[in-house]
């Protein structure tokens, strides 16, 4: 998309000169209970903060000291992608920005967001990490970005104009998690009614023929050497996924012959920093490449389509199951983990095959409604990276 923007009346300047670093200190016995954002509550792409924590919680980090106003955009410095204007006062840590205008009849706060989400605003950014492992930004070489400013009615105009794309972006996004939500309670729902009616319960190894099995780990390299393998982020969203997940691993094609994915096979995460996504489980069908293996970070089931059909299987794995299964999950340094063991204390409902069928029918009309939804979120996104681009890709 190409803007026919006319920028002569725009001036050059210093981010320092219009933006300046909140460093007021949060006491509690003055402040109160406050709200407090965290890294994570920040989630990359998203322009608002959707989630706050309270500052009254067990999970309040008592290092958190820097306040912020509403209004204030909060950059995370070890993670530029990932920032965010807030729509109430509150504390957050050392590591994030609270950036706000030093004067709003030169700059708006409304369009500071907008101009650190441009390309040119994150190239400088990203040229300015310092640090060999955990890199990450200063505020001196962030005061240092030059750009041009426009003038105030130019300012509105482009603010006005991604902010309503934006809202209009999340409320599609939030119309597919409540579509995804409701497909969870249908199913759990019918699930009840089943048991109810009769349907029974079994333990998982009287419903495979193979596993659970681990994965087989080697040297990791670039070159693309050896064999295809997977990260654990190649199960999402109830499949195992390829593309940037695979990786390889120096090791001879006959050594992990017992390891090649095959269709219909069932990975399940064994180990996540997340509790919420230990367990998770991804069906195999099709997008990986020939004689990939599947790493020990992974466990692997094949069930005996007869009784539990491999997709059914999955879609009960991640929904109502999931929850019993990570009660189990177990906590080594910061990581929650289960074992084949606990897999194999698990248990799933079986309904007959033509009621899984019909439910898995009604699961399609589900996910196919929620995709449509989710192009739209990612057309509306694309739209605001090739506004962004016009915009401030220029300078």
């Amino acid at each position: 998309m190409s803007l026919s923007i006319d920028k002569s009346g725009w001036s050059r300047v210093l981010f320092g000169e219009v933006i300046t670093n909140i460093n007021d200190y949060f006491v509690a016995d003055r402040d109160g209970v406050l709200p407090y954002v965290a890294g994570p509550h920040i989630v990359q792409g998203h322009v608002t903060v959707a989630n706050y924590g309270s500052t009254d919680d067990d999970h309040f980090p008592p290092t958190f000291k820097r306040k912020f106003h509403g209004g204030d955009v909060l950059l995370h410095s070890r993670g530029i992608e990932k920032l965010a204007a807030v729509d109430r006062p509150g504390v957050t840590g050392e590591k994030l920005f609270v950036l706000r205008s030093l004067d709003e009849s030169r700059l708006l706060q409304s369009f500071l967001p907008w101009l650190l989400m441009g390309p040119h605003a994150q190239r400088h950014m990203q040229d300015n990490f310092t640090g060999s492992v955990n890199k990450f930004l200063n505020w001196r070489p962030l005061a240092s970005f030059e750009f041009t400013l426009p003038p105030l009615d130019d300012q509105k105009r482009i603010a006005d104009l991604l902010w309503s794309a934006e809202i209009h972006r999340r409320s599609v996004i939030e119309a597919a998690q409540t579509l995804s939500a409701t497909r969870r309670e249908w199913f759990a729902e019918t699930l009840i009614a089943g048991v109810e009616s009769g349907w029974t319960k079994d333990s998982i190894p009287n419903l495979v023929i193979s596993g659970p099995t681990n994965g087989k780990s080697g040297r990791a390299n670039d070159e693309e050497r050896g064999v295809p393998t997977l990260s654990i982020s190649a199960i999402r969203d109830g499949l195992v996924r390829g593309g940037a997940s695979v990786k390889y691993m120096d090791v001879a094609p006959g050594d992990v012959s017992n390891f090649v994915i095959q269709e219909d096979d069932v990975l399940v995460v064994r180990g996540n920093g997340n509790k919420q996504l230990t367990g998770r489980a991804g069906l195999a069908r099709g997008g990986l490449p020939p004689g990939c293996v599947y790493p020990d970070l992974l466990i692997r089931l094949r069930f005996d389509d007869t009784r539990l059909d491999p997709a059914f299987a999955v879609e009960q794995w991640n929904s109502s199951a999931h929850a019993e299964l990570v009660q189990r999950a177990k906590s080594t340094n910061g990581i929650w983990k289960i074992n084949g063991q606990d897999i194999k204390s698990h248990s799933l409902v079986v309904p007959p095959p033509a009621a899984q069928a019909n439910m898995l029918g009604q699961i399609e009309h589900f996910t196919r409604a929620e995709s449509v939804i989710r192009s739209e979120a990612d057309a509306l996104g694309a739209l605001r990276s090739s506004i962004l681009s016009s915009i401030f890709g220029g300078n």
